[in-house]
């Protein structure tokens, strides 16, 4: 029989599979009514005829289903199919391309929900996270420059571009390059649209304007002063030795100041040139964070500060990032800590792995002015969370949302032993975003002020059995 043919796959047999209950229950029928007219010794042509008839009872009902299958068989495959048996043979070609590309499908101009997605490579499928072979254009892109320029080229049948921005904590800027493709076999228009990734052209551009806005600004002063100095050591103060060495001071401390600045600032524009690229390579937060403490205590010896560290075990808190830029957070925290805090007060480092985003980002104080200065888009689910708390003079509600601003320095607190840049902060929220992490800060005026960075976790380090936490350091540097 042609249904028990040995060509016949699996895949074949499973799509008869409506057959085998109808051929079953005739055999039984006929193997019924053979036993029965056995048992009781019925008319041999009764019998024949009975199992005749059930035998073409059976036959009908198997081709009436055979039918029903094979009508029903090209719709099922095509369901079934995966998408890249049912693609065209350029498909492949397609999804190789490492830009976004996708080919749309209309058939009226008014008709503004007429505009679909027929085919998407695999770069814009992760773009856009795109989980379909075909759907509405506007539930993966809604700008309508975007969507002016593909309507002009399924309809206009000219070629537009237009510039579209991806807002979120990793902004990127793609040119969409719409072509019309003609007309299909059904009468719907089709327009190829291709995204071509900008961000780091624009954020090179970005990077140098800014630099010369923010070094032209912010070294004018320092060099005015020196100006100013070396004037008078050329002048009247030439034979004033006592003036002569207070000048001379003053002049390198300006120039240290503008070594500084230079220095924050080059490293801001590196850091903002790569942050839409999230970084390879794991880091060990509590090594990083011991090695910055060891590195800070000369200046807490000076200041008479001391420093509590609650720290887990090394290698229970390793979180995916660049070292050297996980250092520089931890640092540029560490050191804002120290500067805010009198002599004699305490500095607080905390770090807990393990946690939820939503536990790390938690509220420690309920009565602290509390912002988030920075929430990660999305990520990992596990974050190891570094907590420094200072025992300043506190934080007003009102300038948190400034802290990580450039040059912003809260007023009251611009003087001072070390004077700063007033870039640390922003160095630390674009680190964290690039790290895709989080940064939260909370402050009680005259208690002090809390910034808490939270860094995904390595994979393994998510997976792997909590050890306990050693106990907590105290160590007065004095």
């Amino acid at each position: 029989m042609a249904l028990l043919s040995p060509s016949w796959t699996p895949e074949k047999l499973a799509r008869y599979a409506p057959l085998w209950p109808v051929l079953t229950a005739g055999v039984a029928g006929i193997l019924g009514v053979v036993g029965l007219a056995m048992a009781s010794a019925a008319d041999p042509r009764l019998t024949a005829w009975m199992v005749l008839m059930v035998a073409g009872a059976t036959g009908l009902v198997t081709w009436h289903v055979a039918e029903q299958v094979r009508a029903r068989a090209p719709a099922v495959e095509s369901a079934t199919r995966p998408a890249h048996e049912d693609a065209p043979p350029y498909a492949s070609l397609i999804n190789a391309l490492p830009d976004p590309v996708l080919v749309i499908a209309a058939h009226e101009p008014d008709d503004l929900t007429g505009r679909r997605f027929i085919l998407v490579n695999a770069a814009a499928r992760e773009t856009f996270r795109i989980q379909y072979d075909a759907g509405l254009l506007v539930t993966a892109i809604r700008d309508p420059e975007v969507l002016e320029a593909v309507d002009e080229a399924l309809f206009g049948g000219l070629t537009a571009e237009a510039v579209y921005e991806m807002r979120g904590a990793q902004e990127r800027v793609l040119r969409a390059i719409a072509k019309p493709l003609g007309v299909a076999p059904d009468g719907a228009r089709l327009a190829l649209l291709v995204l071509r990734d900008e961000t780091d052209i624009r954020r090179s551009e970005r990077m140098r304007a800014d630099f010369l806005a923010n070094a032209s600004h912010e070294l004018r002063t320092p060099l005015a002063s020196l100006s100013g100095f070396i004037e008078t050591l050329r002048g009247h103060a030439r034979a004033d030795e006592g003036a002569r060495e207070k000048f001379l001071g003053i002049m390198q401390a300006q120039a240290e100041r503008m070594a500084r600045l230079i220095d924050d600032l080059l490293s801001l524009s590196r850091i903002e040139l790569n942050e839409h690229i999230a970084p390879e390579g794991e880091a060990d937060l509590t090594a990083a964070v011991m090695d910055v403490v060891d590195g800070v205590g000369p200046l807490a010896r000076e200041r008479n500060v001391k420093l509590v560290t609650d720290l887990p075990c090394r290698g229970e808190a390793m979180v995916a990032g660049d070292r050297d830029q996980i250092i520089q957070v931890v640092q540029n925290l560490i050191d804002n800590a120290i500067k805010y805090t009198p002599g004699g007060a305490t500095v607080r480092i905390s770090l807990r792995a393990g946690l939820s985003a939503e536990a790390a980002a938690a509220a420690r104080n309920p009565s602290a002015s509390r912002m988030s200065l920075l929430t990660p888009d999305h990520g990992p689910d596990i974050y190891a969370a570094l907590q420094v708390t200072d025992s300043g003079v506190g934080l007003a509600r009102e300038t948190l949302p400034r802290l990580t601003e450039r040059f912003y320095r809260v007023e009251g607190q611009k003087s001072g032993e070390r004077q700063g840049t007033g870039l640390g902060l922003a160095i630390v929220k674009h680190i964290m975003n690039r790290h895709r992490g989080g940064l939260v800060v909370e402050s009680v005026q005259g208690e002090g002020a809390t910034f808490t960075a939270y860094f995904p976790m390595q994979r393994g380090a998510r997976d792997a059995d909590a050890r306990p936490a050693v106990e907590g350091a105290v160590t007065k540097l004095s």
